[in-house]
């Protein structure tokens, strides 16, 4: 009776220690997911190595490789998850053949990649920033501005100031980097993103500006060294968090961006905005930094590949805060007075 009791008791005791491991690996999941987008991230580390390519889920079900879409398979593939007058967020789930491990976490998890295009005619593109360039994030630009859309800019040195020049209301704020080869600009009230070039190609004085780096196209015609040599244009060929900001020929804006687990090389991110009808391309920030922030109708949605809010000193766990950021807002709408007749 007494060892009955004593058994009973002894299972009850490893009962409660299992649910509090359990309860306690669940608190530290949800934490990891809220400050570090852990699933994402392993998702993203369980592809890095991996030899396959890209593949998008068609809109039958179907995994098909980035090079076997015709841009009429990739706009069908697209999922609208947000759709206003000129701006639309839409997603495309993908997936990379792996190792077991990688297959399961993105069967688990999944991986996708969002597409958010915007009409210029509807929406102004600025550069946004604290004072002196102090670091900041894209939801803090989001609501400061008030912004539909904002994404990191260019890259930062070590001590978080921005690399590349920056314009805001016609004056230069920070002076050129003359190794990056993209840019964003704005001139007579029109944003285009593309190689450096573009910027000496459409006439006008900058109106806002900021550096990008690599650019990846010029009218629909992928630079040779993304294919052939990647790596000379900073890991170009790394399995990670890219972001790609390009223009279609009418000027309507298009961004590529990786999503939860959505990691990419330069390759394939440039191979999707060229199916996608971009004729000139940049990268912007991507890596641990990338950011953005968008509004929707039930509020502001965001997207974090790292921690930008807890303020750890390890170089894995400090926060990815970044000194500018691309907003974008809606146009004012145009007062047209009518005069009083006679």
């Amino acid at each position: 009776m007494k060892k009955s009791m004593v058994e009973n008791k002894k299972g009850g005791c490893l009962k409660m220690l299992l649910l509090a491991l359990l309860a306690g690996g669940l608190l530290l999941w949800l934490i990891g997911e809220v400050f570090y987008n852990v699933g994402s991230n392993f998702v993203a580390l369980s592809v890095r190595d991996s030899k396959g390519v890209l593949q998008v889920r068609s809109r039958k079900g179907a995994w098909r490789k980035v090079s076997a879409l015709t841009p009429t398979d990739l706009h069908q593939a697209l999922i609208v998850r947000h759709s206003e007058p000129g701006l639309t967020w839409s997603t495309l789930k993908v997936n990379r053949p792996s190792g077991l491990v990688a297959n399961l976490a993105q069967g688990l998890l999944g991986a996708e990649v969002h597409v958010i295009v915007i009409a210029p005619e509807q929406f102004e593109f600025m550069t946004s920033f604290k004072p002196k360039f102090a670091v900041t994030t894209a939801a803090e630009r989001l609501s400061t501005d008030k912004l539909a859309f904002a994404i990191t800019a260019n890259f930062r040195d070590p001590a978080g100031k921005p690399l590349g020049y920056v314009w805001h209301e016609g004056k230069q704020l920070n002076p050129e980097f003359k190794d990056w080869s993209g840019c964003f600009f704005v001139k007579g009230g029109r944003p285009y993103f593309g190689p450096k070039s573009l910027l000496k190609d459409v006439p006008g004085l900058i109106e806002e500006a900021t550096q990008g780096y690599p650019s990846v196209m010029k009218n629909q015609t992928v630079f040779p060294y993304i294919d052939v040599n990647p790596d000379s244009q900073f890991d170009g060929s790394k399995i990670t968090y890219r972001s790609l900001a390009g223009m279609q020929r009418d000027g309507t804006i298009v961004f590529v961006l990786s999503g939860d687990g959505g990691v990419m090389n330069i390759s394939e991110v440039t191979a999707l905005a060229l199916k996608l009808e971009v004729d000139h391309a940049t990268l912007l920030d991507g890596g641990r930094a990338l950011q953005y922030s968008l509004m929707t109708e039930d509020g502001p949605w965001h997207f974090a590949a790292l921690n930008t809010k807890l303020n750890f000193k390890h170089r894995w766990l400090e926060p990815q805060r970044s000194p500018v950021f691309i907003g974008v807002r809606r146009r004012a709408p145009q007062i047209i007075s009518v005069g009083q007749s006679p």
